[in-house]
Parts: C-alpha cells; structure tokens; sequence
C-alpha cells in the first residue's frame, strides 16, 4: 500500500498524496482497473480511513469518527455501553463487530441510534468475562471507510476496590492449568511486559495478579542463579559496569511510572560488584512488581465516585452556564468532555476547583446556538453526562448582563454536601490515628535493641559507624530504614492494612502527617519476597508539594550504588523482652504500610556503632558490626529503582527501630505566570524552623541580588524574582536537608494597558447627538496582538460609521454621527500568545428629551380645582427631567395660557378652574439639554354636582356581647371628587328602622369602624353611605345579619361518616351532626368537605361555602382514582376537628357482575360484500374487560371492535364468506364474566345447477338427476327445488322441495303427455336461476283448429342505469342521526357506489350503507362538522353510469 508523503505544511483538511500515488491512480483509471485503496489517518486519534478514490466530488467526503467508542473497564453482571459518532457525506452505515466471536445475540447486544445527539450505540446486557475482548466499529459510504476499536474489560466482583483484600488472597485453585506449563513460564520470563497480558489469555489465564506474584518469584530464584555464577569484575571497569546496570534499571522504571522521579545519573562510586550483583538479581522484579502496582492504581480510581451529578440546564442566550458536580474522594482535577473533546480553560470555558478538592466546576461562557449539546464530567472511569439547552434571548433586544444559570434541579448547597463527605472521610482517618496512639504508647514501654552484624554485638551509645563517606553512611542508614510486610496471616493485620491502604488513598498528605517520625520494621517474622512500593498509596492524581509529603525515598540508587560492601544485618531483642501484646502488633503493622511513604532521612541525624571482630554478646543496648562478607545466599541485596526498595532477608526481626524523620515540607513550590517587568515570588514551608536551604534556578544555584531577592521567615522560604524578564523562565527548586520541591516559572508578555490610558478610558464619554465619538488606548504586549472593538457585544468593523486606526501601541476607535441608539457599552479586546485583556467604557449620547408620556389620568375633579398626573418621557435623553413645562387652553377657545415651569414629579393641581367648564393643557420635559415637544392631553372638566355611589356592604370582622366590628371598601364612582367619610346606619332584625351610628357632624375617616351601641343576644344588620364634596351618596347594600354575643366554640367532630355511592366521576357522603356541648363545642352551622388523591400531601376543598345539609356529593373524580375524604365542621366560632374516613376510596361504581341488557340474535345471514355490525348491551362495573372471538380464536385485524362503558360493537366493513362462523364475546371484569353468541353466515345468491338428465325406471315414474351446484362445496344449508311442467295444464307446479341430494323421482306421469322439469338451488340468501331438463313423453296429436299467429318477438328488458328518486338536500343537526335514500333502476342490477367530496364511503365504518331492491340509502348515527360536503351516489352496469348529488350541512 503506498503511504501518504510526510508533509508539515499540508493542509489538514484536504488529503495530499505522493507523485507516484497519483500516477498509480491515474493509471488504474485510464486502463479500467479498480482504483487503489488509499489509508489516511484521520484528526481523532485511532481512526483509519480507507478513500476508495484519488479525488472526490465537491460536497461529498469519507466517513470519519467525531467521537470514537471510549475503551469500558466494568464489574461483571452490569451493562456495558459503547458510543460513537460519525460524520461523511453520504451518511456513512455503521456496524460493530467483535475479535473473537460474534455479535448475533440480539438479547446479549443490542445496536441503537440516538437521532437527538446523532451516536450510534452498542449495548452489551449482563456482561461476563466471555465478553471481554476487542470490539471494532466500521463506518462505510460509497467514497470510503473508517475504523477504529475499543476494548471491553470485566472486573470479576472479587475484583472490586473496596474487596481487595479479597483478590490478594484468592485461592491458588482457580488457576487455569497453562500455570503449570513450563513453556508458558519460559515465554513470560522471556518475554517484554506489554505481551504479560496477551500470554495469559492465550493459556486462558485470568488471575493476572497472581501469576505476577509467581513470575516475580521464579525471576527471583533465576537471580539467584546468577548469583552463584556471577564472576567479580574488574576495578577498572566498575564505572562502565554500574552505568549499565543503572542506566538499564532507570529505562525499565520509567518506562512502566512516567510520573515517578528521575533517577541521578551523577555519583557511581568504586563499590561496583556489590552493586551489580543487586541490579541484576532485582532488575525484572522491578518490572514484575510496576505492572501490580498499576493494576492497584487502577482499582483505586474506580473508587471515586459522583456524590451530586451534573444536571440539564436550560439556558437563554449571551447567558453563561454553569454545571456542578461533588466528588466522594478528593482530586486535584476531572476532565471534562463535549462530542468527545476535552475542554480546556480559557476564554470560553471556565473550569474551577474547590479547595478541598470536591467541588469541580464548568462554565460555559457567552453561550450561544452551538454549544447545545451533552457535556460529561470524568473521574477516574466513572463518568456523568447532562444536556445544556440554548434558548431564544426572549426581549429580543441585546444582552449587556450577562447572568449565570444553574441547572434547575439542583436546590441542595454544594458546599454543605462538600463537608459532609469531608467527615466521612474524616472518621475513617480517625480509626488510623487510634492506631499510632496504641504504637505510641507501646514504644514508651520498650527499651534495649541490639544491632547485630555477622553475629558481633556493639554499643549503640558509646561507639559511632565510621564510613568512608557520607554516601556510604547514608546507604547504610537505607539499608537499616528497609522493610517489608510480615509474613504472618492475621485476621487484623490484613483488616489494618486494608484500612490503610483505603485511607491513604482518600488523603494520603493528613496519613502523612500523622505518622511523621514512625518507621516500622516487621517484628518475629522473616520479610516476605514481595517488595512494598511507595507509590503504591499515592493518589492517581496528587500535587507535586503532595508527593514531597509523602516522602518518595528519591536517592535510593544513589546510595545503592555507593556501597562498598554487602552487610548482613539482623535485628534482635534481649531474652527479658516479653512478646509482643497482639494489639500492638496490630498497630505495628498499620506503622509498617504507613512508614513506607516517609521521605529519606538526612545521614547526619542517625549514627551507628561500629567495630571490628567476630560476634560477641554484649549488654542490652549495644550495637556491633563487621566487615566480613557472607555467603550469597545470606547477602542481603539492596536495588532502589525510581521510588521503589527491595530486601531479601531470611533472619528474623525481633526489634522495632524509632528515628526521626527529619525536615519535611509543610507545603511546596507551586507553578507561577508572571508578567514580563513585574514581580513573581515563590514560597515554601518546612517542618522546622532550624534548616537552612538553598535555592537553584535549572540547575544552578542563586543567591540574594538585584534580580533575586531570598528571605526566610521561620519555617517560611521565600524567592522573590524582581522585574521578571523573559530570561527568569525556567525550572527553580528548593533544597534543604536532602529534600527538596520544584516549580516553574513561565514569564509572559500578555498585553497590558497603560494605567492612565486605562483610567481615562473606563471613564464615561458624553457627547451630544451628532457629534463624533472618540475612544483611544495605548498599550504593550508581545507582539503580535489581536485588537478588537465591541459595542454592547457586537464586534465593530471599518465602515461607514466606525473607522478603527490600529498600530504598534496604540489603538483608536472613532464613531461618526452618534446618534441616541450608538449609545451603550464599548469595549476593547487585546489578545496575543500570551493572554488577553479587556478594557470597558460606555458612550452616552445626549439629546433633548421626548414628549412626556400620556394619557394624562385624572385624580381629582371638583368644583375647585382639577389635579392630574402623567408618565415622564420615554427616553430623557442623556440628562434628568429638571421640571415641566405647562400651558392650558379653555375648550372652545384659540388661545393658550402659559402656567409656567413646575418643579417635582410629574402632577399638576390647577385649582383656577370654574365649575362645569373644560379644559386641555399642554406638557414640555425640560433638561439641560433642552426642552421637549408638547404632549396635550384630552379634555377635562372641573367638577359638578356629583354624590358618590355606594360603597360595599359592610362585612362583619368579629362580634362580641357589647361591640361588632365592621369593615367595608370605598365605592368605584367618588362623584369626581375626593370621598370626605363615611357614614354608617344600623338596624335590627325584624325592625323597618334604620338608626345612625356617629354623629352628623363626625363622618368615619377610614373603612373600619367598632359599633358599641349594641344589645347583647339582638342581631342587627348594617349599611353605610359615602360623603364627599357634594355630599352623601347612596347607601350600600345591608350587610349579614350578626349576633351581638361574644364568639362560640367551634364545633365538633362528625360522626358516621360513610360513602353511600360511587361512580367514576363522584360519591355521595353522608354523616352525622356533631352533638352541642356547653363551653366545649357549639353547634355546627355547616360542614366543608376536602378530598386528596392517594399520591398527594395536599387537601383540596369540594366547597367554597359550608352546606347546611349533612351529605355531600363530591363531584369531578378521576376514574379508578384512590382518594382520602374528611369532612370539618363549621360554626361562628370557627372550623372543628377534621373526620376522615379510615380508607381509601376507590372512584368507581359499586361492583356489578356483568349482564347482557339485549342479547344477539342466533343467527344472521349477510349477503357477501356487505358490510356486518354486531351490538351488544351489558350491565358491569367496573369497566369490564371485552374480548371477541371467531369459533374460539381471536378476531382478526380487519375486524374493528369499539367498546364503551356499557355496550361493544363489532364490525366488518366488506363480509367475506371466510367471515362465516360462530361469533362470541366474553364479557369480564373483577366479580364475574358472562358471554353470548350468534352465528354469521355470509353467502350470496347460488349458482344454479348444472346438467339436468330424466330416466325412467318405473313405468308411471320419471327420475330427475342433475349435477350439483357450484356452490354446494362452500354452502352446507343449500338444498334443491324440483319443478313440473305438464303440457295438459300449462303452468308450473313444486313436485318437491328441501332436496339435499341429487336426484329425484316423479311419480303419476300420464302416458302421451309432455313433462318438462326444472331444479332450482336454495340457500338463506335466495334461489338461483333454474336448470330445465329436456321435454319428457309425445302429447297425443289431435285435429284442432289452426289459426295462423303473428310471431312474437322475444322482449329485451336490459336497459342503463337510472334514478327513479333522486336525492334530496339535506339539513340536520349536530349530535343527530341523518338519513339519505334514493331509488334507482338498471337491468341488469347496477353496482353502487357512495362519495362524500368525491371520497369513497363504501368502506368507513362510520357511515352505514344498504341497497335493497334498487332503493338505496347512507345512515350517519352521529352527525359532526366534518360530514359536512357534497354526497354523491353513482350507479353502474354494463350498458351505462348515472350520477345523483345532494349537499348536506350541520346546524348547531
């Protein structure tokens, strides 16, 4: 296949080929040959294209994937998805197919098309592991095809995070049997570790933990192997040697840990053999041991999930969107996804960080029509996705805010969620730290550790481990510092380390801190082969200053390879020490995980004992060491990879080592942007304020100068770089007591406006109208940079209008002839490789204001005086309303009179008016910038003589045995003037006489008032009257009648509530009045029902009003509804005690067994072509359910059934003879079922019979024998119809009737007669014509008298169609039936057919249409709107057409 030409400058979006490709493909064309392939990669990565052609037509493309399947890791037994996206013009199809095996299991794999966001979907039900396996996805039109794959993994259930204690001690009897193959061992030791994976499931391995655990094994004894055969290498080339080990270690380490810490090629030291002995023994280990820890890192990130989704936002336009999601575990960051690209931060997305990490957020800035769409949040391999919905902005004009929305789902707070898992978290971490106080307080307890070394014993106090060099003391200490987990199998060790492996994983850096100073060292148990990593407990997704805390033993290598030597060490405790209380040994092993992510300790701060000789016992405390070698079996091997210790020992630990830690950070550097001639500072903090650091910029030390500036403030380190130039870019890095942070510094040039510029430019620009604009800046940035000018949004371009003059600094913006709409927002958008910057200001635009705004509204109109008001202007301008202009015109007259200039709101009390008269004024806003035109209002007149109307009847507030409260409302017609007070009356009952309440002179201010002169136990009823300038108008209606006594006791409970009946849509309750009980509970007055569905927390009240009566019929249910009923009792006094029902009701009528109310009949003919309707009537409740049946089998299709509550109706549009049979329907519903039947025979006229023959076998008889009719074989109830013919009587009689066979014999034939017979086939529908036989006998000849007649011609009565009767106009009313007959003749018998508006209606079942000898009719049962039209019937045969019509309407 000939491969694309590599070209940089090619255009992504066109194809370019090779020379020779195209010549290839040229050829191929002009010789007829198939064109060649061609492969091209496509833009998202994973994707071949096949091109089935060199060129392709304008418009038309290859498929491509927008969205490739994302690989799916899944427990087993869940639903695994795949989606993908495709483009290409024609639209591609798309299959999915598998590796190894198939995908034809429709219930296993399902494919779907999702059309709302255009994915193709792949859906795999329950999966197991026979499901794991590679699955490809092809997309193919006619210019080409596109692939790509994806993987399905199956995590067994015993696989999962929070189990996997579970998977480390699953059981060896699982194995597959290749384990025991030695090939297969032979292949993995032989083989690179990405093909671990593929040799396992080619032996039909699973457990792949496991068999690294093995593997890790057999390369170890393999390296023990070499031990023994090892030759000692020279002294010269120790260096060369140790290089290669290393530099073959370091490839391996960072290879499988791209993130771990580089290895320090620097410092190869003399002791070589010892070094190359453990490198070689430890190389593969490492391998084997990297894939474990990655298989762990994996299971870690399924433990993060979502605690809060993301949700659907709807969103208008030139709005921003904002999704949220809360995290269980803490990460630095998620990935976030749209159509299957990551969004990155920037100007048009925002993507924010809580600080406890749990909080992630997305903001989707300016949003507009493109953004619709899916977004996804993504941690770890648990995702969540949500739509993002754009509307219409719906004032129609331009945004200039712009506000944020949130998903409408989410009420809960973010933050409140947030701290509530923190605590979660937060207990776990204190199970951990109960354990160190249980460590601590056994250390306290503890003394005396011997040191041993090749048997000799030495005081730890008194004598000091002399070295040649500080590396080789410091790899000694390393070697002291090794540990492992102990061998022993214990229900609490695991449960601890389990624990802690959790705990570490959720927040290692507070771990960190809590066991800082503890390093633990396996007691009673010889160290395990398996090697411990360090970053086996640190977060997929952890800071740099986080990985510091934990504490990555980084010089490792370094002192290994400083080693002279291989020592054996051991560890024992005097014989006095007691064992180990199992708690604490419990303790001692959460110590052992978490000591494992210390940082390395500084050499100076630990010294040993050293001293020559051969072991000897000495004092508790004392510590001796030799020089002498051991066997290699007995060597212990020292190999540090990037971050990783490995150990063989085989002598027990029987004593536990306390050190101290040293200095570690608290926090560390952190990654800065700084701007170019500005200041950028990093800080860190230590532990302790007592080391001393230095500071490295790539490399190379830095000190205190003008450039940078070194402070310390206690624990704190800080570097300031003064007047960042573009040459402080780089790598800087903080060292103190062999621990060290790094960060970079990235120093930018974005653009930057010049402060006074910018001052004088955020300020407002006033111009007025027509005038020119101005906007200029001046500013600095790498060049080049992007200038853009805005106005409320919308970028402006050089026009007619706006004229843009840009150079190196400086920019201005120039705006020709502002009018009062250029006015709003203007902004200025720089932008370059670096970042951008914004800068607003606003343009006012100011000119004379608009007409104030009318209708002027009159609020007071008197004799006096007339006051109005009216609306400022619509638009002021630019500049506030000072004052109002006013002139005023008396209708009737041309001249104006000036009132002058009024200060205020816009209101006017002109009280120089004459009664009666009208007037009409005229109003200017005045500005600074001028006066507006005139509004002039309509006519008004100042007031006359006007009373007002009445007000509301007065309603009753409260009553007491000496006062009653009133209140009312002002009446809607004042008269035209202002309401002076009111004036209230009372009456009581029974009495003609109304009394006055206040005084003449004292009219009641307000609309309440307390009535005092009352009669305790008299009712009474009140009125008022409204008084205003012309006096007191009409008195209101009377108001309820009201006791004066003080209040009541409401009342009671209801008793015997119960529902008498129930229909679908309501029930009827009655009850008993509540019993009268002095001071306790009055009489009840009335009674309020409420009902709430069953699904509901709301009542809902059945009456406004209380009812006096105690039933209810409550109406408006929904039928089959379950409802709650209660009733409240009511009184003066207030509402009782509510009684409810103690169920449920159900809306339905009360059961009834199904019961037919009008029977089928038996039987029924119909004739084949017409149309069958079957109607039964029945009694059930509730509904019932209605099957019909054809001889014990469903109906078919053709056949239509419409039930209703109480009757079913089935109908066949056109019978057919296969329609004949026994009809049933089966009534059913809860209490019962009943059925009925009638049988349908569909026929037709029959057929007559065939050839009629005469034999005779008796003398005096004749048999008649005839062939049957062709209708006999379908027709079980035809029968046959023998008639004579004797020439002596000349008429036809019936000789015999109901004949079910063939033949008949005719007795009394008369000798020297002529007999002539005919046979007529029968059936239900009718007789068919005869068949005749041929003449029987010779008439005797006699004289008669011959008379010559005229022969008559045999008379033709066939004739067209015609109608007899025709239509005629029909009207009927809606909701009624209506009938159409006409009558027509035609031989022979013409077809007819019905048209409404020229549409067939033989075959609706909606209209019922019959032809009975030529009189034919249409039926509409139920006549509607749409029967409306022109009805046309049309009658054919074979000698001609006719056609009659009639219009129908519908009144009503």
């Amino acid at each position: 296949m000939w491969k694309r030409e590599k070209n940089s400058s090619q255009s992504s979006n066109r194809p370019c080929f090779s020379l020779v490709h195209q010549y290839i493909q040229r050829f191929n064309e002009v010789s007829g040959n198939k064109t060649a392939a061609i492969r091209r990669r496509s833009k998202t990565p994973g994707v071949m294209i096949t091109q089935y052609s060199a060129s392709l037509p304008e418009g038309k493309s290859t498929p491509d994937f927008q969205c490739k399947p994302v690989p799916v890791t899944i427990p087993e037994g869940k639903l695994a998805v795949f989606r993908a996206v495709v483009t290409g013009d024609p639209k591609p199809d798309v299959s999915w197919r598998r590796a190894k095996g198939t995908i034809t299991d429709k219930e296993k794999f399902q494919r779907k098309y999702d059309e709302s966001t255009g994915e193709h979907i792949l859906e795999i039900y329950k999966v197991t592991a026979t499901e794991s396996d590679t699955y490809k996805c092809s997309a193919v039109n006619e210019y080409g095809k596109a692939v790509c794959t994806t993987t399905l993994s199956v995590i067994d259930e015993t696989t999962t995070p929070a189990d996997f204690r579970k998977l480390l001690k699953k059981s060896k009897e699982e194995r597959a049997g290749g384990e025991n193959d030695e090939k297969f061992w032979d292949a993995l030791l032989n083989a690179e570790r990405k093909d671990y994976e593929r040799i396992c499931k080619e032996n039909g391995i699973t457990d792949l933990h496991l068999i690294l655990k093995k593997l890790e094994e057999k390369k170890k004894q393999r390296g023990q192997i070499k031990h023994r055969d090892s030759v000692i290498l020279d002294e010269d080339d120790d260096d060369d040697e140790a290089r290669k080990y290393g530099n073959k270690s370091l490839r391996r380490t960072q290879d499988l840990r791209s993130n771990g810490p580089q290895q320090n090629e620097s410092g190869l030291y003399p002791s070589l053999p010892a070094v190359a002995q453990i490198n070689i023994s430890n190389q593969k280990l490492n391998q084997a041991g990297t894939e474990e820890d990655l298989l762990l890192m994996e299971f870690k990130l399924s433990n993060v999930d979502f605690v809060i989704k993301i949700q659907e936002i709807n969103v208008e336009e030139a709005d921003n969107a904002l999704f949220e999601c809360v995290l269980t575990h803490p990460l630095p960051q998620i990935t976030w996804m749209r159509k299957g690209l990551i969004l990155e931060d920037g100007e048009k997305y925002s993507i924010t960080v809580s600080e406890h990490k749990l909080i992630h957020r997305l903001m989707i800035k300016d949003c507009n029509k493109t953004d619709k769409g899916i977004y996804s949040a993504v941690a770890g391999i648990t995702s969540c996705s949500a739509w993002l919905v754009v509307e219409d902005h719906k004032s129609g004009g331009k945004k200039t805010i712009h506000k944020t929305t949130l998903a409408g789902g989410i009420q809960t707070d973010l933050e409140i969620v947030a701290k509530e898992q923190e605590l979660k978290n937060q207990e776990e971490m204190e199970k951990i730290l109960e354990a160190i106080k249980v460590k601590q307080a056994a250390e306290k307890v503890r003394n005396g550790k011997t040191l041993t070394i090749n048997g000799e014993y030495c005081n730890g106090t008194d004598q000091h481990l002399r070295t040649e060099d500080k590396s080789s003391e410091e790899d000694i200490r390393v070697g002291a510092l090794e540990y492992q987990w102990s061998a022993k199998e214990g229900a609490e060790q695991e449960e601890m380390k389990e624990l802690l492996q959790d705990a570490q994983f959720r927040d290692p850096l507070k771990v960190n801190e809590g066991l800082s100073g503890y390093v633990k060292i396996s007691q009673g148990k010889e160290f395990s082969d398996e090697c411990i990593d360090v970053d086996e407990y640190q977060s997929p997704a952890m800071s740099q200053h986080e990985i510091n805390q934990i504490g990555v033993i980084k010089n490792c290598n370094k002192s290994a390879r400083s080693l002279k030597e291989s020592k054996r060490v051991q560890w024992k405790e005097p014989a006095s020490v007691p064992d180990t209380d199992p708690k604490e040994q419990a303790s001692d092993e959460v110590l052992s995980d978490v000591d494992e992510n210390k940082d390395t300790f500084d050499s100076e701060d630990h010294n040993y004992s050293q001293q020559n000789g051969n072991a000897k016992d000495m004092p508790n405390g004392q510590i001796a060491m030799s020089e002498a070698h051991g066997t290699p079996e007995d060597t212990e091997g020292v190999s540090c990879g990037s971050t990783r210790v490995r150990r063989k020992k085989q002598s027990p630990l029987t004593q536990d080592l306390v050190t101290d830690p040293g200095v570690h950070f608290i926090w560390g550097l952190s990654d800065v942007d700084a701007i170019i001639h500005e200041t950028a500072e990093l800080t860190c903090k230590l532990s302790s304020d007592d080391y001393e650091g230095a500071w490295f910029r790539d490399g190379k030390k830095i000190s205190s100068d003008d450039i940078f500036f070194i402070t310390k403030d206690g624990p704190i380190h800080k570097l300031v770089i003064i007047n960042c130039a573009e040459d402080h870019s780089g790598k800087y890095r903080f060292e103190a007591d062999g621990r060290k942070t790094e960060a970079m510094v990235n120093v930018k040039d974005p653009p930057r406006f010049n402060p006074e510029d910018l001052c004088a430019f955020t300020e407002p620009l006033a111009i007025k109208v027509g005038h020119n604009a101005i906007f200029k800046v001046q500013f600095v940035g790498h060049q080049p940079i992007k200038i853009q000018w805005f106005r409320d949004g919308d970028e402006l371009q050089d026009d007619s209008s706006a004229k843009i003059e840009n150079s190196a600094g400086h920019s201005r913006l120039l705006l020709s002839r502002c009018q009062r709409k250029d006015m709003g927002e203007i902004k200025i958008k720089l932008k370059n490789e670096h970042g951008f910057t914004e800068a607003l200001s606003k343009l006012l635009v100011l000119d004379k204001p608009s007409p104030p705004q009318g209708p002027a509204e009159v609020t007071e109109s008197s004799a006096s005086c007339i006051e109005f008001k009216w609306r400022p202007p619509k638009d002021d301008g630019g500049s506030p309303v000072i004052s109002y202009m006013l002139e005023r015109q008396q209708v009737g007259r041309n001249t104006w009179k000036k009132i002058g200039e009024m200060k205020g709101g816009p209101a006017y009390r002109d009280t120089d008016v004459d009664r009666g008269r009208r007037y009409c004024y005229r109003i200017r806003a005045v500005t600074a910038e001028g006066i507006s035109e005139a509004m002039e209002t309509d006519d008004m007149q100042a007031g006359t003589f006007a009373l007002p109307g009445p007000p509301t009847p007065p309603q009753v507030l409260s009553a007491f045995h000496d006062c009653i409260n009133l209140s009312w409302s002002p009446p809607s017609n004042t008269g035209g003037s202002r309401i002076l007070g009111y004036v209230l009356e009372k009456r009581k009952k029974g009495s003609n006489l109304w009394s006055v309440v206040n005084a003449a002179d004292e009219l009641i201010k307000g609309r309440k008032y307390a009535v005092r002169d009352v009669v305790e136990g008299i009712e009474y009823e009140f009125r008022v009257s409204a008084v205003n300038l012309s006096g007191a108008g009409e008195s209101s209606n009377p108001s309820e009648f009201a006791f004066a006594r003080d209040p009541k006791k409401p009342p009671g409970k209801v008793t015997s509530l119960k529902v008498t009946e129930t229909s679908y849509t309501n029930m009827v309750l009655t009850w008993t009045k509540p019993e009268e009980k002095p001071g306790i509970q009055d009489e009840a007055k009335g009674y309020f029902v409420e009902i709430r569905q069953a699904d509901s927390l709301e009542w809902s009240r059945c009456n406004t009003t209380p009812c006096i009566v105690t039933s209810f019929n409550v109406r408006g249910l929904r039928s089959m509804e379950m409802y709650w009923i209660r009733v409240i009792t009511a009184n003066d006094g207030g509402e009782g005690p509510p009684e409810e029902l103690p169920n449920y009701v159900l809306a339905m009528p009360s059961p009834v067994r199904p019961k037919f109310t009008k029977r089928m009949k038996n039987f029924m003919v119909v004739k084949a072509g017409n149309s069958v309707r079957i109607t039964v009537n029945f009694e059930a409740s509730p509904r019932p359910e209605i099957v019909w049946l054809k001889d014990n089998v469903l109906v078919s299709k053709r056949v239509t059934v419409s039930n209703s509550d109480c009757s079913s109706q089935l109908l066949i549009p056109i019978s057919e003879r296969s329609d004949s049979g026994v009809y049933s329907i089966l009534v059913k519903n809860l209490v019962g079922q009943e059925t009925s039947s009638t049988e349908i025979r569909v026929t037709d006229d029959p057929k007559p019979p065939g050839l009629v023959e005469l034999e005779e076998n008796v003398p005096g008889t004749v048999t008649v024998m005839w062939e049957p009719s062709p209708d006999e074989k379908r027709d079980d109830r035809l029968h046959y119809t023998v008639s004579k013919l004797d020439s002596s009587k000349r008429t036809w009689t019936p000789v015999a009737d109901r004949l079910f066979n063939n033949r008949f014999t005719v007795c009394n034939i008369v000798h020297g007669r002529e007999y002539h017979f005919r046979v007529f086939a029968k059936n239900d529908m009718g007789i068919s014509e005869p068949s005749e036989s041929p003449t029987w006998g010779t008439e005797k000849k006699k004289e008669k008298l011959v008379v010559s007649e005229t022969a008559s011609k045999d008379c033709d009565l066939r004739c067209a169609p015609t109608f007899i009767v025709p239509l005629k106009l029909h009207t009927a009313t809606r909701g009624y039936e209506c009938y159409m007959s006409c009558a027509v003749k035609g031989n022979p018998s013409p077809h007819i057919t019905w048209y409404r508006n020229h549409v067939s209606l033989n075959t609706d079942t909606n209209y019922y249409i019959s032809n009975t000898c030529g009189v034919c009719s249409l039926a509409i049962l139920s006549v509607g709107p749409k029967d409306v039209g022109e009805y046309t019937v049309i009658a054919e045969n074979s000698l001609g057409r006719a056609e009659c019509s009639t219009l129908l309407s519908v009144r009503g």
